[in-house]
């Protein structure tokens, strides 16, 4: 592994620095975010905030990607 820190490397590379992408943090958290949101539905009286939803994608994130660097 580079010495980029994990949560900074890219998931789909473009071909120029420049170009940017979606970082690996960012698509952790949002495929947690979908898995949430599917396993819950669409319920206003059980689904939680944005912010919530949004703090919680990106811990999933965090842990996953803890994991990924042992």
């Amino acid at each position: 592994m580079s010495d980029t820190k994990p949560y900074n490397e890219y998931v789909f590379p473009q071909p120029c620095e420049t170009a940017g992408g979606i970082t690996m943090r960012d698509y952790f958290a949002a495929k947690a975010m979908e898995g949430y949101t599917a396993s819950i539905g669409i319920v206003a009286s059980t689904a939680p905030t944005d912010e919530d939803l949004a703090r919680y994608s990106y811990e999933i994130a965090d842990a996953m990607l803890a994991e990924r660097v042992k």
